[in-house]
């Protein structure tokens, strides 16, 4: 039976680097909650260090869900994820608990709380063609392609997107529907969860991105290249989605062109510089969420102070 729409979620969210699993893992001890990640790449195993997946020491025995059960072989795709994280988010509804999302990987978060339902699972034949158009024509190219009948999906997307790319031309192609269509059809329907929804950030844009840095020295020194070259050499190739992600992608590269590692490493300071810009982006067009500013560090004290006073008033 699922809780369905009365089942309350507590949202953590932000750009990465901004303290949510600490927030998260302390808000979960007041209110008797457990955690449901909201990380599109922490479902992988093996990738621990360049995901900040959580430790065992982080989670202070407070249990999570949507961690470290999937192939990095697999292609996880958002439908799966809300099929998945609303298994567990009405379990721990129905053991009385609360359920704590955390993470920043929006249209996760969004696809979930609304229901969002999804197209027919597409033309795997179809998908090859286009995965492998994107391969030799770029994504600037594809998404000139998209642009000619959903402009507004082409302006959203970025040019190295290319698993999204791909699955907006064949939902068009295989549905005659945009993904901006379907998007907003769902969105008439009313939402799976009664959510209330906390951004994290920093007062001063500089904090973020120095923040940001630190925590790639730190996955550096934990043993990022490491962790890379070991999936690599289980045979996940750089074209699965798990090596798409920001500090896998770059290494990869770096490793398998075996080009310079202090540059891949900048690289990926500023992929995820920029990846942070978007997650803001993303959030300030959602005037649901209720914003949690840091000053130079995060005061967990203070969030959890300030989520508990507009939680109690959302009762």
């Amino acid at each position: 039976m699922s809780a369905g729409s009365n089942a309350k979620v507590i949202v953590i969210t932000g750009p990465t680097a901004t303290g949510k699993t600490a927030l998260g893992v302390a808000l979960a001890k007041v209110i008797e909650g457990e955690i449901v990640s909201a990380d599109s790449m922490q479902v992988y195993r093996y990738m621990n260090i360049g995901t900040a997946k959580p430790t065992a020491d982080e989670m202070d025995n407070i249990p999570h869900h949507m961690i470290d059960f999937v192939s990095p072989e697999e292609n996880y795709s958002v439908a799966r994820y809300v099929r998945d994280a609303a298994k567990c988010i009405d379990d721990i509804v129905e053991r009385g608990k609360t359920p704590i999302l955390v993470g920043g990987s929006g249209q996760y978060i969004e696809s979930l709380l609304v229901g969002r339902t999804f197209s027919s699972r597409g033309d795997d034949k179809l998908r090859k063609e286009l995965e492998d158009e994107y391969d030799r024509v770029g994504g600037d190219a594809m998404l000139i392609k998209l642009n000619k009948f959903d402009p507004d999906a082409a302006e959203r997307l970025f040019p190295n997107d290319r698993k999204r790319i791909v699955r907006a031309i064949e939902t068009f192609i295989t549905t005659g529907k945009t993904i901006s269509q379907h998007d907003m059809e769902t969105k008439a329907i009313p939402p799976r969860y009664n959510s209330i929804k906390f951004a994290l950030t920093y007062a001063d844009r500089a904090d973020l991105y120095a923040g940001i840095d630190r925590r790639v020295d730190n996955m550096m020194s934990q043993g990022l290249k490491k962790e890379v070259e070991d999936l690599l050499q289980s045979g996940i190739s750089q074209n699965h989605t798990s090596l798409q992600a920001i500090g896998y992608k770059e290494l990869s590269a770096a490793i398998v062109g075996m080009s310079d590692i202090d540059n891949a490493v900048e690289k990926i300071k500023m992929e995820s510089r920029r990846y942070a810009k978007r997650q803001l982006t993303w959030l300030r067009r959602d005037n649901d969420v209720n914003w949690i500013t840091w000053n130079d560090v995060p005061n967990i004290d203070r969030g959890i102070r300030k989520i508990l006073t507009i939680e109690r008033t959302c009762r």
